[in-house]
């Protein structure tokens, strides 16, 4: 049960740490135990959860904590019939709750299906029906969206509340009654089922990721190299990010517990820029985990250094592109760079910037994390040159990749094209081994014969001091099969306007080219977003037709 090192070694250049990498996986591991049990055999009373209240309020949950409760829900689990390779469903806000649930589940070997807190009762219906959860673990506001769904989810045999007895709901307390701090574990291989993550469905409905428990070992290089080298002394990790979505429960939760780094706990229901801005700096965050659209918010606080202070060591970001102007705004405004990564749900964190290994480059992604082998490829699987667009694709057999889609054989052979997994994200790859983003397949606009990438123009749109957020989607046009459409959120102080729009679009014509300004321009008061923070294009195709 000994605690997993860093694996990426001392602080050294990228080409040293390719050089110098070896996967270590073992045949036995469990997340559960690694993310409790290795740290509180050695140090029970080491912070691992910092509980944020109200007016920043902490509150410290220990490692030996997090171990006793973790155990005694997992024999209460065992009690109740939970087996392994059950479904258990987590609905829960960031909070102690959280990590307690994922380790016992872990800790009995079986499957963990994590449901954003904002989910309403259709995306939780859907989830239920289609995991077979048999139980699910939530609060008072869950256990009320949940109590209707029960009749059309046959599998889902217990709901439990961490806010106690609520109706058809089991308070935590009395299901847990009687249960002791003491849990012998299963021992799980690497490869066991741990974990489903239902992606984020902006196209059709959203599938299963079952991933192993190796997957937390597959994202330690990739959380390390954009937090350039963590865990370093003082590091405490943080991000805004949901704990079900694969950016936070995998690049921050898990890793921050596995590695050793206190992890803060801040529940909130809408991103506040000049709230976390406070936050971190009341709570000393030393590294944090934002994605571009919650870094764009930020862009709007006036003056947050010299307001605020800067307790950041790492800034990372990823989930969709971040953008030439939101890199810059992190070295001239944060003064510290902002460490793009990339991933997805099915194979997450395989490319990453790093300051501290010299890995950093405006408009790129970054390189492939040590580790992983990624690529540009073409339609047939084979390479693309320099500079030639193609599809964003990971090599198997990879730690962090996927066991498949959950009862969906099909669409997980159809993922794979030989041994690259596929991303339906177009990039190219530069001479010096970078990856850029162009935009995802389905997102690729044709306008005049031309293949065009929103990521460009959305890029140039948020240059313009008017616009706060941007979206760039085509529209069917009989001339040129499709023309470029903006939507905008505007900073305050800005009147949406015809006069407005003809300024943007001359804006972009001026700084692009003729066929990618948009030639029509919408100014919408807040931008459809998933819970992950990314676009809803298809949300805004609607809104055309």
């Amino acid at each position: 049960m000994a605690i997993v090192a860093p694996l990426l070694g001392p602080p050294s250049a990228y080409g040293e740490v390719v050089s110098r990498f070896r996967w270590q996986v073992p045949a036995l591991f469990n997340i559960g135990v690694a993310c409790t049990d290795a740290h509180a055999l050695v140090q029970p009373d080491r912070p691992a959860l910092i509980e944020v209240g109200p007016d920043f309020s902490q509150s410290v949950v220990s490692y030996g904590e997090l171990r006793a409760e973790s155990n005694r829900l997992a024999q209460a689990l065992v009690r109740a019939g939970i087996q392994p390779g059950d479904r258990v469903a987590i609905h829960l806000p960031q909070g102690r709750h959280v990590p307690i649930a994922h380790c016992a589940i872990y800790k009995i070997g079986a499957i963990a299906v994590p449901l954003a807190a904002l989910f309403g009762a259709d995306a939780l219906a859907y989830r239920l029906q289609d995991s077979g959860s048999r139980l699910i673990i939530t609060d008072a506001a869950g256990a009320a969206k949940t109590r209707p769904l029960l009749a059309s989810t046959p599998a889902l045999e217990r709901v439990i509340s961490i806010d106690g007895d609520d109706g058809a709901a089991i308070g935590l307390a009395r299901f847990t009654k009687g249960c002791s701090g003491h849990f012998e574990p299963v021992a799980t291989r690497a490869d066991d089922p741990a974990l489903m993550i239902y992606t984020s469905g902006t196209t059709g409905h959203p599938k299963g990721a079952l991933h192993g428990h190796r997957v937390l070992l597959g994202h330690l290089p990739g959380v390390e190299m954009h937090h350039d080298f963590a865990p370093q002394p003082g590091d405490r990790f943080w991000t805004p990010a949901d704990w079900a979505w694969a950016g936070g429960l995998l690049n921050i939760l898990l890793p921050g517990l596995c590695l050793g780094i206190p992890v803060v706990a801040w529940p909130f229901q809408k991103f506040d820029p000049e709230a976390a801005f406070a936050m971190m700096a009341r709570l000393d965050v030393r590294n944090a985990f934002i994605p571009p659209t919650g870094l764009r918010l930020m862009r709007s606080v006036r003056d947050p250094v010299s307001r605020f202070g800067m307790p950041l060591r790492s800034l990372g970001s990823g989930g969709e592109a971040l953008g030439t102007p939101t890199f810059e705004w992190g070295r001239e405004v944060l003064g510290l760079p902002i460490n793009e990564f990339y991933g997805q749900t099915e194979c997450n964190l395989v490319l990453s910037s790093s300051h501290a290994m010299g890995v950093a480059r405006a408009g790129m992604i970054g390189r492939p994390v040590p580790g992983h082998a990624v690529a540009v490829i073409r339609e047939d699987g084979t390479p693309c040159s320099v500079d030639e667009p193609g599809q964003i694709a990971i090599r198997r057999p990879d730690p962090v990749m996927f066991l498949g889609y959950w009862n969906k054989p099909e669409a997980t052979e159809a993922k794979f094209i030989g041994d690259w997994m596929t991303t339906g994200d177009q990039g190219y790859r530069d001479a010096d081994g970078y990856i850029g983003f162009v935009g995802r397949d389905d997102d690729l606009i044709t306008s005049s014969g031309y293949r065009i990438g929103p990521v460009e123009i959305e890029d140039c749109l948020i240059k313009h001091p008017a616009v706060a957020l941007a979206a760039v989607i085509g529209k069917p046009d009989p001339l040129r099969t499709e023309i470029v459409v903006a939507f905008l959120v505007l900073k305050p102080g800005f009147e949406a306007g015809e006069a407005l729009a003809e300024e943007i679009r001359l804006f972009v014509r001026e700084r692009l080219s003729a066929h990618e300004y948009p030639r029509e321009v919408h100014f919408i008061p807040e931008m459809p977003l998933t819970t992950t923070g990314k676009i809803i294009r298809r949300e805004l195709r609607q809104r055309l037709s």
